[in-house]
């Protein structure tokens, strides 16, 4: 399905949901699309798809590892599980077979934080919240800052759903995730 070849300096999966697809926008607009105009030397592959919960995520994991050598996984997942309220610990049960799964196929992690709106209560937010610091520790991998809070309180980088970033958030989260998808090939 994809194929690996040695003149790309890394492989990567961005394994993510509706923030990392891109919904509401052309592929070419979204961010990953972005990262890989920027950084030619990587093979990116965008395995993200809108609406996408991390037991999706999970289910569709082998196959893509399957398709290549993948470098760096990058885990953007969540988001849609908070939404629906899910319990925080089958997020993690999830994110944790994802990271393993990951790990094991030879690539490294890279997870991005996700946060629940304060709205669900505190003691959901903070346990989901927590997920991610958790598993950061456990697996002694770098956890990207929420891309999103630098651009979710500001409506002229918002769609009308008040959820999605628009055209004009994906530069900047383009350069929000660049220095970290860097940091993280360079162990």
């Amino acid at each position: 399905m994809f194929i690996s070849t040695s003149s790309y300096a890394a492989t990567i999966l961005i394994l993510g949901d509706s923030l990392s697809a891109g919904y509401g926008m052309s592929e070419e607009q979204g961010w990953v699309q972005l990262l890989r105009d920027e950084h030619p030397e990587y093979n990116i592959i965008n395995g993200s798809v809108s609406g996408e919960t991390t037991a999706g995520g999970l289910r569709r994991l082998p196959n893509l590892l399957a398709s290549t050598d993948f470098d760096l996984v990058v885990v953007e997942l969540g988001g849609n599980d908070g939404l629906r309220g899910f319990p925080p610990n089958k997020l993690k049960s999830n994110l944790t077979k994802i990271i393993s799964l990951s790990q094991e196929s030879g690539a490294d992690v890279l997870l991005t934080e996700i946060m629940v709106p304060p709205n669900y209560g505190p003691r959901y937010t903070s346990m989901f919240n927590g997920v991610y610091h958790q598993l950061a520790d456990e697996f002694d991998i770098a956890l990207v800052p929420f891309f999103m809070l630098e651009i979710a309180p500001n409506p002229d980088l918002m769609q009308r759903d008040g959820i999605h970033p628009n055209v004009e958030a994906q530069p900047q989260i383009t350069q929000w995730m660049s220095p970290w998808i860097k940091d993280a090939l360079k162990k």
